[in-house]
């Protein structure tokens, strides 16, 4: 599994510690962009995470910003991108499982550190179910097309 990793300044620490953890775990985990911690704008980062999980260059991707939000609003601005705001195990599991979720936003102003590690671990391992919810990510797809997710039967 290869993951594309990338924060703004406000995200830079916890982005890394974050790197450094799944390299150790034997992880395929790159950083893309310039996570240096100098002040860097979130949808640069967010686009650059975007392209590489939607073009194939990589199976999901992680995001922090200062809330989540802004990455999770820019992030789904790339077609075959499904970004979810995650605050807990549940809501991790939950983007997996029901929405297949692509992309994860964390903010790394609101959670701590084993916190953020935890919610990825969850997310990581959880897979899509499938069945009802295979009908529902179509319906995201036709949207991203520009078509009515009404017309979308199955």
């Amino acid at each position: 599994m290869r993951i594309a990793l990338s924060a703004d300044h406000r995200g830079y620490a916890s982005i890394r510690q974050l790197f450094d953890k799944l390299r150790r775990e034997g992880k395929e985990a790159e950083l893309i962009g310039d996570c240096s911690g100098a002040p860097s704008d979130y949808p640069e980062r967010a686009y650059q995470v975007g392209q590489a999980v939607a073009g194939g260059k990589a199976d999901l991707g992680i995001l922090i910003c200062g809330s989540g939000i802004g990455m999770s609003i820019a992030a789904n601005k790339v077609k075959g991108v499904r970004a979810a705001v995650v605050h807990d195990e549940l809501t991790a599991q939950l983007s997996r499982s029901h929405n297949d979720a692509n992309v994860l936003c964390l903010s790394g102003d609101l959670l701590g550190q084993r916190l953020i590690e935890k919610i990825v671990d969850v997310w990581i391992s959880t897979p899509f179910e499938g069945g009802r919810h295979i009908r529902r990510v179509h319906k995201i797809k036709a949207m991203e097309e520009g078509r009515d997710p009404a017309t979308v039967l199955e």
